[in-house]
Parts: C-alpha cells; sequence; structure tokens
C-alpha cells in the first residue's frame, strides 16, 4: 500500500490551526471536478475542545487532557506533555490509522499549540522520525500557522519569525508559513511589512527605535534639574535601550542570514488566497505531479451529456 500525502498543521496555540485545517477540508471538496479531493483532518491535540472539521480519527480516543488531569492531577501543561509522551509509547495506534489511507488521499493533522513541543521538548521530532520508518519520509510537510495580527507590529513579527525558524529547523521537514486570519488585517499595513526585502530593513524602516533615544526617556528633563542618583538610573535605562536594540539588529541579521523564513497570506473569505496556500503545500512535496488526470464527472454538472 501506498502512503497518503500529509500535512502537519503547527504552530502557537490560538494562531487558527484548527479553522486553516476546516478550511482546507472544505475547499478540497468545492474544487473542481478534476482537481477534487476529500481532505481527511485528523485531530493529534489531546486537549482540544471545539473544531468545526469532520474528524478522521482523534487522539482524544487514545488519551486526553482532561482525564490526565483527573488522574494525575497534573496541571494543563505536563498533562499534554504526559499524553504527547504516551502516544509516542503507543505508536502502533497512529500507524494502524494511517494505514487505512491509501497514497492518493490527503491528510491534515491538527497538531498541539503548546509551541515547546516543537523547540524545546523532542516529542514530535520522535514522532516524525517514527513517522518516516513507516514509508512517508517524502509524503509528510510542515505547515507552521502564525496569527497575522502580529505583522503590524515589527517586534511581533520578528519575533514570530524567528519562532517559525526554529521550528523548521527542529522539525526537519519541507515547511511553509502561513498567515492566518488576514482578513483581519488591513491589507495595506500587512503588505508594507511582507514587501520588505529583508528584516533588517524591517526594523530600520518601521521599529520602535526610541527606545535606544535618550531624549525620550524624560521629554521635560531639561526643564528640571536632575539628581546624580536621577541621573545614573537615566543612564542605566538608556544603556540597557541601546543594548535591547543591538539584541533586534542581531536577531533580524540572523534571519537575514538564514534568509529562510516567508509567509504566505491566507485570507479564509477569498478562494484564491486558499488555492494559493494549498497549491503551495502541495507543490513543496510534490503532491498530484504523478497522479493521472482526471476526467470529469457528468454527475458534477446540472445538465445532462451532449448525446
Amino acid at each position: 500500500m501506498g502512503r497518503c500525502a500529509i500535512q502537519l498543521v503547527t504552530g502557537p496555540a490560538g494562531s487558527g490551526k484548527s479553522t486553516y485545517s476546516h478550511i482546507m477540508q472544505e475547499h478540497g471538496l468545492a474544487m473542481g471536478p478534476k482537481h477534487r479531493r476529500r481532505i481527511h483532518v485528523v485531530n493529534l491535540d489531546p486537549a482540544a475542545e471545539h473544531f468545526r472539521y469532520d474528524v478522521a480519527f482523534d487522539i482524544r480516543d487514545l488519551i486526553s487532557v482532561d482525564d490526565v488531569m483527573e488522574e494525575l492531577q497534573l496541571g494543563p501543561n505536563g498533562s499534554l506533555v504526559y499524553c504527547m509522551e504516551y502516544l509516542l509509547q503507543n505508536m502502533d495506534w497512529l500507524q494502524e490509522n494511517l494505514d487505512n489511507y491509501d497514497d492518493d488521499e490527503y491528510l491534515i493533522i491538527d497538531c498541539p499549540g503548546q509551541i515547546e513541543l516543537y523547540t524545546h521538548i523532542p516529542v514530535m521530532n520522535k514522532i516524525i522520525d517514527q513517522m518516516r520508518t513507516w514509508g512517508y519520509s517524502e509524503k509528510m510537510v510542515s505547515v507552521f500557522v502564525i496569527d497575522a495580527t502580529f505583522v503590524t507590529d515589527p517586534a511581533k513579527f520578528i519575533s514570530g519569525s524567528l519562532l517559525a525558524l526554529s521550528a523548521m529547523i527542529s522539525m526537519q521537514l519541507p515547511h511553509v508559513n502561513v498567515l492566518s486570519k488576514c482578513d483581519l488585517v488591513e491589507e495595506a499595513s500587512m503588505d508594507r511589512v511582507l514587501e520588505m526585502e529583508s528584516a533588517l530593513q524591517l526594523w530600520d524602516v518601521l521599529g520602535d527605535h526610541s527606545r535606544g533615544d535618550i531624549s525620550s526617556l524624560q521629554p521635560y528633563q531639561h526643564l528640571e534639574p536632575n539628581t546624580a542618583s536621577e541621573d545614573a538610573q537615566n543612564n542605566a535605562q538608556y544603556n540597557r535601550e541601546r543594548r535591547w536594540n543591538r539584541l533586534t539588529e542581531a536577531i533580524c541579521s540572523l534571519l537575514d542570514d538564514y534568509s529562510m523564513v516567508g509567509f504566505n497570506p491566507l485570507n479564509i473569505n477569498d478562494e484564491d488566497s486558499i488555492a494559493q496556500v494549498l497549491a503551495t503545500v502541495d507543490h513543496a512535496i510534490q503532491y498530484g505531479e504523478d497522479a493521472e488526470v482526471k476526467g470529469a464527472d457528468y454527475n458534477d454538472f446540472d445538465g445532462s451529456a451532449d448525446e
């Protein structure tokens, strides 16, 4: 049996991973007759409560955060880590469910939103490594979802870019970054950030550099005499702000040196935007390039075939 294509949808909690999965599932069914596909969505978040997509299979049938919190008296984060480690010890459950899907099918795995699972704790790495041994090496792609409202704040955008780079390096998969919730952000503001050629340029043009400007510490200090202690305090704060700016510039240089972080805007109200993101993800794993062209099904049209 062949291996199906798999999107591993990751990203911070609340970034829109479940909404992304639902929209892609709906879009797959709405595509033209020659390209229509059924996208199966898997819930791999043991802390999930509500989602709109149709679930192919659910980790909560194996273990859930609520059960762990009740039985082991752990907190939410500790319970989530315990659940994922439990999955590692019971990977046969995941393998048996994945084996139900052939190479012409398409899966989206909605992963947990605790970012430590991708950066500090090697749980997701071990799950991915195990899936590689099952023959999914060339079938998996990581989709990192981040909230587009971060884009309007350069400091947050740089932080999100660094987080995306960290996840990409950690997971070692073909990687696509998606900006979710673009329908909630002014297009002009988002385009202004995305059109910047580098992170350093973004910080130079749009960053808050007043933190390194001693004149911003006390706008009216020239009107009042300062004591020696106040001068020392102002100088200490000024030095902290200068170091903060230098650190930000160093992070920007790191992002520019790798030159591997780019974002694909996703507006869930725009079918062209959804199609573009899906096409980008498909291209990352060459999905459909060796598939046979499907003929149109007459049942997909209102009229009947010409005689």
